[in-house]
């Protein structure tokens, strides 16, 4: 419809009418159109509503945190698991041979 109206001898009331709309609706679309705000549209891109949109970046940030908290409890484990294991590891080597030994 917005095209429409852009044609030679034509109008925004009378393509208005022609479609069942008000003209301030057509209006409103004609300058939302120039604003390029139909650019997704016309990218075939899915359209979300803003209240959508903001809360999914809202649980982006979310998992975000956890997954920082996450790593950091990870990285707590990991050097704890080296501090427990470090008392085995050196009383094993003590049994065994040296490595520059040949047999």
């Amino acid at each position: 419809m917005v095209a429409e109206t852009n044609e030679p001898g034509s109008s925004v009331s009378l393509v208005a009418r022609r479609h069942g709309v008000s003209p301030n609706q057509l209006f409103t679309w004609r300058r939302l159109a120039e604003q390029g705000a139909l650019t997704a549209t016309r990218a075939e891109e899915e359209v979300v509503p803003a209240s959508a949109f903001r809360a999914q970046q809202e649980q982006i940030r979310q998992l975000q945190r956890l997954l920082g908290k996450k790593t950091l409890e990870a990285e707590i484990l990991k050097e704890a698991l080296e501090v427990a294991a470090g008392p085995r590891k050196r009383l094993l080597q003590s049994f065994l041979p040296p490595k520059d030994v040949t047999r």
